[in-house]
This record gives structure tokens, sequence and C-alpha cells, in this order.
């Protein structure tokens, strides 16, 4: 214990400062002379001509790596179907939108880092968490008692969080002497302090009365602050994390203490709230930077001789001459006339007898200045184009074509024409990702759930995705860093290319739209491999950038899609459907076998047509018959009876006639009821002949419906003992 006390004590601290102090300080000059160049600051006024050629190149490069505000890009880490998961990265990438566009911070720390980068070699940015606290007291609560008003307490609540970025200035950023960035174990930054900005950083009620006791003695400009004599004094703070130790230190360098001391305030991941600095030329021997400027500033230097040489080259390109006094007027040649305008001259005849003006008037000759400035413009050139060499502006394609080469060789020249560029902008591209990354951690674990769903714009979400959001914000604040990737794409920070971006659509949308046409094709004939089709749909539509915005509607398509397979898959395992020249030949045998059925139902029918018309024919025979020897046995009967009648004639006519009337009608009665009997009879018959129609209509009907649904109907596999298909039923 003693041991780590005494390593990371302040003294220590102290030691590490000045060490680093003397192996940057060569470096700190030279970027203090490179930003004099870069602004034009002349120490005396001079009548020398510069080209300013780092002027135009710092504003070149900077335009060609960062040029807008970067697009954060969060998902998965694991492109596999989480819906959890991609509403959470949803939420965090939308609120590291809304941290980086709401206030100006992130696009000011971002454009001063690049130009330290190209002026320096060295940008540094850093990130802290604020939230801001109020409080609030307890009159507003319901039922309160009187003992508890004399007690009453203000309550501290978190109003707002955010996670603001700070420009740090290249002279007020240090860290460890090494070699490499990972062996650096301590940064901190150095922080120049006003009496207030002290009182609220260091309050009484915690430090006593540290914060009147610090000295304002230091400036950011200590040449500033002796020249105004002390006015703008501050007091210099470093904030110093120490990596190993894990701790956070606030060290007054006028006291030569330390006055505060923390552990791990933000718990990130790499500790360090700032990422690795935006660096120009290092070496694995040291991190000190080379700035640009160093590497041409020989050709650099040359420019300006030149540009002074073509000054002075221009202010004697004039014309230059004598002419002869006793011709006054040659002195009005050319300070006067215009156009077609001509000058007189007395006594023409004795000028032109001295040969005019070829006598009269002697030009100095401006030829060689003329081919001495050509071949300064030329030698300008040639120093510029190696000056683009060194620093990779001449990899730039300024729009020049030529006609006779095709698309593809321009396009390829383009691509390898960019080749060092592209290693700008992924630095740069690198840098923002690094702080983006450290301001996810912080909303992650610090900031409420609450202020994760308001600057994450919850409420825009689907119906389905929000009753996800516990979940999701459950996973955010468990290792959140393991689960996500974080990164800004280089081409989000450059200036967008409509054209592009159309084509890249237009690309997108028939790559997909081809595709999907297949595995519909696929699905139809094997719906197994619906799961691995929507996989890699899935899989080729994030390898488009303009295709990330629909995953998660591909993600909720595949879910839905596996789940009708796994209820299919429950099911029974339906049969084949058969091929057309399946089903014509099926239906053709159907065919035969219905007509050979239709025909043998119409034999039935007429052969048994023919047995009731014949059981008929001979019940009519038999009832004929019967009826005859009815009628004889009545006729008999009757004679008898009229031979009575003629025997008893003598019987009163009374008798004779209620006799004769009974007598007649036995017979009458019996008839009647013979022919009703007979009636009855035919009556049946025919009605039963009617059913019998009905009946055979109705099964010639059911036959057909029964023919049409064996047509209409799923074909069974019949399979033999060993499990082959052997046929259709």
């Amino acid at each position: 214990m003693a041991e780590t006390q005494k390593k990371y004590d302040t003294q220590n601290y102290l030691n590490m400062m000045t060490m680093y102090d003397r192996e940057f300080k060569r470096w700190e000059g030279r970027s203090e002379k490179i930003i004099k160049r870069y602004r034009d600051d002349r120490t005396q006024t001079t009548s020398q001509s510069h080209y300013n050629i780092l002027w135009a190149n710092v504003q070149t490069l900077k335009a060609a790596t960062f040029s807008r505000m970067p697009k954060p890009d969060v998902s998965r880490r694991f492109k596999d179907n989480d819906p959890v998961a991609r509403v959470a990265s949803l939420l965090i990438e939308r609120a590291l939108d809304f941290e980086i566009t709401h206030s100006n911070d992130f696009h000011s720390t971002l454009t001063a880092a690049v130009y330290d980068r190209f002026l320096g070699g060295r940008g540094v940015a850093w990130v802290r968490y604020e939230p801001i606290i109020d409080t609030q007291s307890s009159e507003g609560m319901e039922s309160i008692s009187e003992d508890d008003l004399e007690s009453e307490t203000e309550e501290e609540y978190i109003k707002t969080e955010s996670t603001p970025v700070d420009y740090v200035h290249w002279k007020d950023f240090g860290h460890e002497v090494a070699r490499q960035w990972d062996e650096v174990t301590c940064v901190w930054r150095k922080v120049y302090m006003t009496r207030g900005m002290l009182r609220d950083r260091f309050p009484e009620e915690k430090f006593g009365d540290l914060a009147d006791r610090i000295p304002l003695d230091s400036s950011p400009d200590d040449q500033k602050m002796k020249q105004t004599e002390g006015v703008g004094k501050r007091a210099l703070i470093v904030e110093l994390w120490d990596k190993e130790a894990k701790k956070v230190c606030w060290i007054s360098m006028s006291l030569g203490k330390t006055l505060d001391e923390v552990d791990d305030p933000l718990e990130l991941e790499d500790f360090w709230p700032c990422p690795r600095p935006l660096y120009a030329t290092i070496t694995n021997e040291s991190l000190v930077p080379v700035p640009d400027y160093t590497l041409y500033q020989d050709q650099a230097n040359e420019l300006d001789v030149l540009a002074d040489r073509i000054k002075g080259l221009i202010d004697a390109l004039k014309v230059r001459g004598v002419y002869d006094a006793s011709t006054p007027e040659l002195a009005r040649l050319f300070t006067e006339g215009d156009n077609n305008s001509l000058i007189p001259i007395k006594n023409f005849s004795a000028f032109a007898e001295k040969s005019g003006l070829r006598g009269s008037i002697d030009i100095v000759d401006i030829t060689p200045i003329a081919n001495a400035l050509n071949n300064a413009y030329q030698a300008m050139g040639q120093v510029k184009q190696q000056i683009y060499d060194i620093t990779g502006i001449s990899d730039i394609i300024r729009g020049a074509s030529n006609a006779n080469e095709t698309a593809t060789a321009q396009q390829i020249k383009g691509q390898y024409a960019t080749l060092r560029l592209k290693v700008f902008q992924d630095d740069v591209a690198m840098f923002a990702s690094e702080i983006l990354k450290i301001k996810a951690q912080i909303i992650c674990q610090h900031f409420q759930p609450e202020t994760i769903l308001k600057i994450g714009g919850a409420e825009n979400l689907s119906d389905t995705d929000k009753q996800m959001i516990p979940q999701a914000l459950e996973l955010i604040k468990n290792n959140a860093t393991r689960t996500f990737r974080i990164e800004v794409a280089t081409d989000s920070m450059l200036y967008a290319d409509e054209q592009q971006e159309k084509a890249d659509r237009i690309e997108f949308m028939t790559a997909t739209s081809g595709f999907v046409e297949k595995a519909v094709q696929a699905a139809q004939v094997a719906p197994q491999l619906v799961p691995l089709m929507m996989d890699l749909l899935k899989f080729g539509v994030t390898g488009f950038r303009v295709g990330r915005t629909l995953e998660g509607e591909f993600d909720n398509l595949a879910d839905q899609m596996k789940q009708k397979q796994a209820k299919k898959d429950a099911t029974p395992p339906q049969p084949p459907q058969p091929t057309p020249e399946m089903i014509k030949a099926q239906a053709e045998q159907q065919k035969a076998q219905m007509d050979a059925q239709m025909k043998q139902m119409e034999m039935q029918a007429e052969a048994q047509r023919e047995a009731q018309r014949l059981e008929y024919d001979k019940w009519k025979t038999e009832m004929d018959n019967q009826t005859k020897v009815l009628i004889a046995e009545m006729s008999s009967k009757t004679d008898l009876h009229l031979k009575s009648l003629d025997i008893n004639a003598a019987k009163d006519q009374e008798t004779l006639t209620e006799v004769s009337t009974g007598g007649i009608e036995q017979p009458t009665s019996a008839l009647s009821g013979l022919v009703d009997s007979i009636n009855q009879n035919m009556g049946m018959m025919v009605a039963t002949q009617q059913q019998h129609n009905q009946d055979l209509m109705m099964q010639q009907q059911m036959s057909h419906q029964n023919l049409v649904q064996q047509l209409t109907k799923p074909k069974q596999v019949i399979r033999d003992q060993n499990g082959k298909i052997s046929g259709v039923a």
C-alpha cells in the first residue's frame, strides 16, 4: 500500500508533466511558427512576396476529410435476429444524433481538432458528463403535517443531462512520455479557471476556503498576459486521469498540491474521457508528431523565393526607352492617341530623313525579362507539384478527363487516385467514432431511462417496438459496449454525391427485388428453405448502407416467416402437388371411369324400368281377369233375383220395391267397392313409379358429385412397405 501511494503521489505527477514539457518543447516551438506562417503573421513589415501554400493545402485537406457532420451508426455487434437489441441500438443511435445536432460543441471541436492535425500535427477532444441538478421543495406535497413544515428540506433531482465535447488546445494537453499510445497510463489537460469557476468546482461546504486560496497567476497566452500587466489572470488547474490507479486528480500548479481526487467517475471501458489524439506523422519510437508542413517546408521556401522573383520581373516588365529631343511630339506617342489617331510632327521631311521612328526612338528589349518570367512560372509549377506529391493533394481528381478513356478506366483511376486521402479520411472518421463511443457509454451508464427515451425519440417507435422498450433499457444498462458496435462512416463526413446515392439506391432495389423473386420460387418448391432465404436476404441488405434503415422491417418479416414455417412443420406433411401431366392423365382416367359408371347406371335403370313394366302388365292382366269373374258372378246373382221377383209377383208393390231395392243395392255396392279398389291400386302404382324415378335421378346426381369430389380432392401418396412412393390415390 505504501508503494502504491508513493507511485501515485502529487510529486510524481508533477515530475511526469515536467518530463513531458521537456520532450515536447521543440515540437511546440515548431508548431507556433507553423501557425504564424498559416496566419501570415510577419514579425516586421517587408516588401518581400510570399506564396502561402500552407493555407491553401490545409483548406483543401480539411474539406477533403471533414466537411459536414457525421452520421452515427449503431448496430448490433452480432447480426442475429434480436428485436430487443435492435430497439436498444435504435435508441442509442437516436440519442447520439440528438447529442451531436442539438448543440454545436461536437462540430466545433471536431473542426478545431482537424485543423490542429493539419497544422501542428495533433488534435485532441475531451468528453464530459454534465448533469443539470435542480431542487424542489415539499410545498406541493399533499397531507403534510405541521411538524413536517418546520423540517421541510429541498430535494435535488437531475433536470437535464448531456455529454458535451470540449476542444483541448494542443498546448493544454499532455500525457506520459511513451513510444506508442498503448503504453501511456496518464493523460491530463490544463484548465484555466476564474474565481467563480473555482468556487463552483470546489464549494465551501466541502473544501472550505480552498477556492479563495488558489492564486490567479496564469493565462492561456502568457505573452499577452505580460503585455497587459496581469489583466485576465486565471488559475491553472490540471485535470489528470491515471489509468492504472483508476483515479482522477485535480492539481494546482501554483500550489503544487492535489485539490481533489475521485475514483473512476465515468466508468468507461478505456477509462479515459478522450480518444486517441488525431495525429499527423508519428513513428513507433515517439509520440511527438511531425507536422505536415515540416515535410515540405523547403519547397515552400522555394515558392516564396520564386514569388518574390516573379514580383520583381513583373515590376521590370515595363516599356522603357529614349527619344530624340528635337522631336518633342514623340513624348506624346505613348501617353496620347487612341485607335486610328495620328500625332502631327513639324518638319516631317527632316524627321523622315532621320529614318522616322526607327531613328528617333530606342526602346529597351523586354524579351529576356518575359522569358525569365515564363521560366519562373514554370519553376513555380514544378515546385507546387512536388508539394502536392508530398502532401497527397495531387491525388485529388479535379474533374479532368480523357475522352479516349473508358468509364471503367476512369473509375479505377479515381479509386487509386484518392488512396492516400482515404487514409486521412479514415483517421478523422475513426477519431469521430471514438468520441461517439465515449458519449454512448456515458449515455448508457449514467443517463436516466427517462432521458434516454426522451432524446431517443421512443414515442416515434412502432407499437411493436414500444413493447420491447423495458427490455431494451435493461440491455442498454448491462454491458452495452459488448452488445453494440458504434462507428462513423467515412463518406458520411464528406459532401454527398446525389448521383452516387441514387445509383446506390437503384442497385439496392435491383439486387433485392431479384433475390426476392428467386426466393419466392424456391420457397414454393421447398418451403423449408424460407428461414435460410430470409437470413440471406438480411445479409445482403445490411451490406448496402442505404438498406440499414430497413433492417428492423426485415427482422420482423423474418420472425413472421419462421413462425409460419414452424407451424407448417408441426402439422402433418401434405402430399406433393401433382404435375400438370399427372393431373391431365388422372382427369382422363376419371372421365373414362365416370362414363363407364354412367353407362352401367343407365343400363341398370333401363332393366329396372323393363321389369316394372312387365310386372305392371302382369298385374293389370290379373286385375282384368278378376274384374271379369266378379262381373260374371254379379250378373248370375242378378238373374236369380229377377227370377225370384217374378215368382213373388203377387206381393204388394211396397214390399216388392223394398225387396228389389235392397237386392240391387248389394251388387251395386260391391261393384263400387271394386272400382274404388282398382283406382286405389292404380294410384299406388303411379306413385311408386314416380318415387322410383326420383330415387334414380338422386342416385345419378350423387354419383356425379362424388366423381367431381374425387377429381378435385388432394391426392394421397401410397407408399410400399419400404416407405417408397408407389402411387397416388
